[in-house]
């Protein structure tokens, strides 16, 4: 069955139309930026790793893996991309590296994560 959506009016609403047109296009470096994020944390394990960067401010790859059971590489791939997206940092203490989300995205990930707020609270 295919469905047809039809959409019939006397006049347009020009300033209307303008003004969300201009909405978008002043905003299009945060619907860009969301979107990516949105992307990212669409994956089930960095949602979750993002989740736990953001209780616990700062962890190394091995900490994620244990808590994940997941091996050491394949956290490893899934913080690279989210590194190449500018969503975490990381820093070096010796051999190790830590992770964070970097402070500009925190707020984005805040609203996504204020809907698992029960985990937190039972944590």
């Amino acid at each position: 069955m295919k469905l047809e959506i039809s959409c019939t009016r006397a006049q347009a609403d020009h300033k209307q139309i303008n003004r969300c047109k201009n909405v978008l296009n002043a905003s299009a470096a945060s619907f860009s930026k969301m979107s990516q994020i949105l992307a990212l944390a669409g994956n089930e394990v960095r949602l979750k790793i993002l989740f736990l960067l953001d209780m616990e401010k700062e962890l190394c790859p091995c900490d994620i893996a244990d808590i994940l059971e997941m091996s050491v590489p394949a956290i490893s791939q899934h913080l690279r991309k989210i590194k190449d997206a500018g969503i975490i940092e990381s820093r070096r203490e010796g051999q190790t590296l830590y992770y964070s989300i970097v402070k500009n995205e925190k707020n984005i990930l805040d609203n996504i994560f204020d809907s698992i707020e029960i985990i937190k609270k039972t944590a």
